[in-house]
């Protein structure tokens, strides 16, 4: 089998900040065992694995070090930048990827910054229990508001933005309680952001992510109604860095960021 490979890191300008993801473009068809294989030894957050599709579009599907997930921001933004930085679809044209998530559409816009069009995650009230807050390293007192989706993102709002960099979690007693992720919030505290964020994903192989398309399907529709924000600037405080920005349209999130190849190699196996 010959495939292309690329890295990319999305939700930057420049390379060695926001997420990396992998993207293989393969002439045939790998089984299941080899991109999960292949993910792995790629060990990063996500490995997406795009095919081209006689109507045009394209199937997606997307990989952790360890398992295969159902919706990933960052790969398939990475994904779309492939297609359209090598040519294999036309500058301005938009994408339609096919995922376990629905159809996910992608456009470029006029200032180099890409477009998803994801589904929104609504959330319902649920208590933080005093051993997820200990694991997460939080006070009781730190916790202003705790909700779920039915994905089984755990959001936690904490009282401020220090708290949310200061995290130090437990990521083994974390992988103990489950498969939750964890995407933990406060307001911005500076004249660019409104939202700063953090997610953890420990059950899934990625014991911090660097920047979540997925998690700001929770955060935007959230942070939208308690900021009275129609679009959203949000930081994603892990220790490459992030900058996203959200606008919620009903049961739909626009997630727009930019994207940047750090390097491209043949693969052969």
């Amino acid at each position: 089998m010959k495939a292309s490979l690329y890295h990319v890191d999305a939700f930057t300008t420049t390379p060695f900040a926001g997420n990396p993801a992998a993207v293989l473009i393969a002439e045939e068809q790998p089984s299941d065992t080899w991109l999960a294989q292949f993910a792995a030894e790629m060990n990063l957050s996500e490995t997406a694995y795009p095919r081209p599709r006689d109507d045009g579009d394209f199937d997606l599907r997307w990989f952790t070090p360890t398992v295969e997930v159902e919706l990933c921001g960052h790969a398939t933004l990475a994904t779309a930048h492939v297609l359209w930085s090598t040519g294999r679809v036309a500058a301005g044209t938009p994408i339609r990827f096919h995922t376990h998530s629905g159809v996910l559409s992608v456009v470029q816009l006029p200032d180099g910054r890409i477009e998803l069009d994801f589904p929104a995650l609504a959330t319902t009230f649920s208590a933080v229990e005093h051993d997820l807050a200990t694991h997460l390293g939080l006070e009781a007192h730190e916790v202003h508001h705790s909700a779920h989706t039915a994905s089984k993102h755990h959001l936690i709002v904490v009282t401020g933005p220090d708290v949310v960099r200061r995290l130090r979690p437990d990521f083994g007693a974390l992988r103990a309680l489950g498969d939750d992720t964890y995407v933990i919030t406060a307001p911005g505290d500076d004249a660019l952001h409104d939202v700063v964020s953090r997610y953890f994903a420990p059950a899934y192989g990625i014991d911090e992510d660097p920047a979540t398309g997925a998690a700001h399907c929770v955060l935007a529709p959230y942070w939208a109604e308690r900021l009275g924000r129609t679009v959203l600037r949000c930081y994603q405080a892990s220790e490459r860095g992030a900058e996203l920005e959200c606008e919620p349209r009903g049961d739909r999130v626009l997630i727009r960021g930019h994207a940047v190849t750090v390097y491209e190699a043949a693969v052969s196996a």
